[in-house]
């Protein structure tokens, strides 16, 4: 049995910062979910703010390696998905704000 949350992982994730518009990968919305099994490993799913992200490849490998740095997981998976498509909408308040969505 596995102790790790799903906000703990979250949490982990958040360090990841988007470069181009200076937010975490969570609160702009882009982590649809996280799965944590038995053994402790983690599959995060998430998209991107668009398909042709110059950014796609760090951004996925910055939110696998987030996952892996929280306490008790063993291994993170990430799959990028492209259904629902994220929007400003998606993201956290402060977000939708900052970038004029509000």
């Amino acid at each position: 049995m596995c102790n790790v949350t799903k906000e703990q992982v979250l949490d982990s994730i958040s360090t990841v910062i988007d470069p181009e518009v200076g937010f975490n990968m969570v609160e702009l919305g882009l982590i649809y979910g996280v799965d944590i099994d038995d053994d402790c490993n983690a599959k995060v799913t998430m998209t991107l703010s668009t398909r042709a992200c110059p950014m796609h490849q760090m951004l996925e490998q910055w939110v696998r390696e987030a996952a892996e740095r929280t306490e008790g997981i063993n291994e993170a998976t990430v799959e990028v998905v492209w259904e629902p498509a994220w929007n400003v909408t998606m993201a956290a308040d402060n977000v939708k704000q900052a970038l004029g969505a509000m």
